[in-house]
């Protein structure tokens, strides 16, 4: 046994990493990964920085469930891989959080209209929101290399590894059906961020309307009407088997594969019944 920590000692090579008993796995067994059209944007972006191009680096781990665990909060994605090593190797990502004069921008911009709100809580997020945080010169995505920082502890020197590549994909994955992921990394996460734009709103209101709640009988007529000038929130733009990735992949099998799989064109054809 060596002196060294485990971290300076020589890497184990020559053999597939040691198999995690309930690791977190993407779900696409082929194919794309991202299915909505931000977690898309998100991976292009990575493109665009010089990180997309060795993201493949890391597919089979994150389709082989190596990530023991991931946490996202504010500013960091924190997770642990497990390698050819005994110990998992520790993942961080980081983004860039708003300051509080930034979230302020954002939250009266996005409580402006009550649309924003009613996308995002029916698992979408409106590409227009895109255009919304342009305005404050903001971005949703990474927006330069020094917005995003990588760091593994194994001792790969490229950049990323395929331990950061696989983490990658896992949160592009989360993305896709949590629409709030990149807003937490953000700095606001799902609870905090509804609660302040409920605030906002209300102290928004007209201070010359008249106090107290109006008579129901009074609102009958226009209880379906939006806010003035909102547009009705439309359907979340997943695939119709979005809902397989929500649920545990079940212990049953489906020719030799996975259950979820082999549903995946049963929802697709109840969808498009004429296709």
């Amino acid at each position: 046994m060596s002196d060294r920590p485990f971290w300076a000692q020589e890497d184990f090579t020559g053999g597939p990493p040691r198999r995690v008993e309930g690791g977190i796995r993407i779900h696409a067994a082929a194919g794309a990964v991202a299915r909505t059209w931000w977690s898309a944007r998100f991976l292009a972006v990575l493109e665009q920085l010089g990180v997309g191009g060795r993201l493949s680096r890391g597919r089979s781990y994150a389709r082989s469930g190596q990530i023991v665990s991931l946490d996202v909060d504010a500013g960091a994605v924190v997770a642990l891989v497990q390698g050819t090593r005994p110990q998992p190797y520790r993942v961080r990502i980081g983004l860039r959080v708003w300051d509080k004069t930034q979230w302020r921008r954002v939250e009266q911009a996005l409580a402006a209209d009550a649309w924003y709100t009613a996308a995002l809580l029916s698992g979408t997020v409106p590409p227009e929101i895109e255009e919304l945080l342009d305005g404050l010169e903001l971005s949703l995505f990474p927006a330069a290399g020094a917005d995003l920082s990588q760091d593994c502890s194994c001792p790969d020197h490229t950049v990323p590894c395929k331990h950061l590549a696989a983490v990658f994909y896992v949160l592009a994955e989360r993305c896709d059906t949590d629409p709030f992921t990149l807003l937490t990394l953000r700095g606001r996460d799902r609870d905090a961020l509804l609660e302040r734009l409920r605030a906002e709103r209300d102290s928004g209101d007209d201070p010359s309307a008249p106090a107290g709640p109006a008579p129901l009988a009074d609102l009958l007529d226009r209880f379906w009407d939006g806010a003035a000038g909102s547009a009705p929130p439309r359907p979340p733009d997943t695939e119709p088997g979005a809902v397989l990735d929500q649920v545990p992949e079940p212990s049953l099998r489906a020719g030799g594969g996975r259950l979820t799989d082999a549903l995946r064109p049963v929802y697709r054809a109840l969808a498009h019944p004429d296709a």
